[in-house]
């Protein structure tokens, strides 16, 4: 069996398991490593815990109306807020390293279709997506279409980093670090500015997430092949002239 997929990705088959009889034998490919997951689903969970928090902070009368001394809700909204920025920060830098250093499928060539294959493949993908093909292009890692997508989804990321820092600083200690990077300000339209971009691009992600499951769940369906599971695992399955060159 050759080890070049079609598209030009290569892979190195880990074993071959049965599948359903209609389908034949299924080649297991271990797709997704350690980092991947694990910064996949730290930034899963800050998003969900940061648009909790941070519309607490936002509307904090619709939660616990009355006098806002009387209590320290804020206070520890704030905190929580605060520690997982951090989390979801570390996790979105960690991962950007890794697609220079890490692994085949986490490298950034699987998100930016700089191959003449993946770039061919864009237009394929676009059209499962868009019901004019039954099934999707194979690709072991991100499909083009997927990965010009998380580009746009990293760089969200940096959006929520950047203005998060920029609402942080005025409430920093005086002559510390953070605290000078209020002059960003500028560059959001002040304060205001950044809390609105802050705000939209938080719907946005949360818009995301709802599309990645359901996208995630229709090629699992249609392709048969563990995407759902790999994100836990880290292995998919593909049949034998999947992973045959055309």
């Amino acid at each position: 069996m050759s080890q070049a997929l079609r598209h030009g990705e290569a892979v190195a088959p880990a074993a071959v398991a049965p599948a359903a009889e209609a389908q034949g034998p299924r080649v297991e490919v271990y797709v997704w490593d350690l980092v991947v997951r694990i910064t996949h689903w730290t930034i899963v969970a800050s998003i969900l815990l940061l648009a909790a928090t941070g519309l607490y902070m936002a509307h904090p009368a619709l939660l616990f109306p009355g006098i806002a001394g009387e209590h320290f809700t804020m206070g520890w909204f704030r905190v929580v807020h605060g520690y997982v920025a951090i989390a979801f920060s570390a996790a979105v830098l960690a991962r950007i390293i890794w697609m220079f250093t890490g692994t085949r499928y986490a490298r950034w060539t699987a998100f930016i279709p700089v191959q003449p294959a993946r770039a061919r493949g864009v237009f394929s993908t676009l059209a499962f997506y868009t019901f004019l093909r039954r099934k999707p292009p194979a690709f072991v890692g991100h499909n083009p279409v997927a990965g010009l997508t998380y580009v746009a989804i990293f760089g969200l990321y940096l959006v929520m980093i950047l203005t998060g820092l920029v609402l942080f600083a005025p409430t920093a200690p005086a002559g510390s670090t953070l605290g000078g990077l209020a002059g960003l300000s500028a560059i959001t339209w002040g304060l205001i500015g950044a809390r609105w971009i802050h705000h939209v691009v938080m719907w946005l992600l949360l818009g995301f997430m709802v599309h990645h499951v359901y996208s995630a769940v229709l090629v699992s369906i249609v392709e048969r092949n563990g995407t759902i599971d790999s994100i836990i695992s880290g292995r998919k399955w593909f049949s034998p002239d999947e992973l045959e060159e055309p």
